[in-house]
């Protein structure tokens, strides 16, 4: 099951769709712990980067970068940097890469969890997309040791991130401004968690989808 890279654009437009479409939910559910503009700043920074590929040709490791770059460069707070850099480490993964399969994939999520983490000392536990992220890809990379091929890497990726995501709200904020209610935070979700669901959700439907049909 697999892939090319150049077919792999629909991967990112399809991220781009879903984190514009939940914008409501993310900024409902960042107003229960944080000051609630989770979903405009992630909708605006997802919208300016489909804006800019709509301008030019691009594969899929050229749209993860552009991703990465209006984060990183627009789109102020924490959430920013973090993301852009999760996308960094996704093109970087897969930028030399014409065929995408589920080892190249793996690389990807590794690369761009890795890339993410030097900026933050969350770990799980925390409340934070960490504990969606962290479960995410090793739950891919077992699978993948254990001779999984890409549908079921992808599929116990994204059931990793749901647990982790629904795990979240049982868990005090301990970091960020949902710190600041520290037990109070208890009973809901986390937003970064739920930003981080729909992205890797979004990104296993369209591979899966890809791989399929090619």
């Amino acid at each position: 099951m697999r892939f090319t890279n150049k077919q792999g654009i629909a991967v990112v437009r399809a991220i781009i769709e879903a984190v514009c479409a939940q914008r409501e939910l993310l900024s409902q559910v960042d107003a229960a712990v944080g000051d609630g503009d989770h979903g405009v700043n992630m909708s605006r920074g997802f919208s300016l980067a489909g804006e800019a590929l709509d301008q030019r040709e691009a594969d899929m490791s050229e749209g993860f970068l552009t991703i990465a770059k209006v984060l990183i460069g627009k789109i102020g707070g924490s959430m920013g940097p973090l993301y852009g850099s999760f996308f960094r480490g996704l093109a970087e993964a897969s930028k030399e890469k014409d065929v995408i399969d589920a080892a190249v994939i793996g690389e990807m999520v590794r690369k761009g969890y890795e890339r993410l983490a030097l900026l933050t000392e969350a770990k799980p536990g925390d409340k934070t997309l960490i504990d969606v992220l962290d479960p995410a890809v090793r739950a891919y990379e077992e699978t993948a040791f254990e001779g999984g091929n890409l549908e079921v890497c992808l599929t116990r990726m994204v059931k990793a991130a749901e647990t982790g995501l629904e795990a979240t709200k049982g868990m005090a904020a301990r970091l960020g401004r949902g710190s600041r209610l520290g037990d109070r935070a208890i009973g809901h979700q986390d937003a970064g968690a739920t930003s981080c669901y729909i992205i890797l959700k979004a990104l296993a439907d369209k591979a899966l989808l890809l791989a399929k049909t090619d």
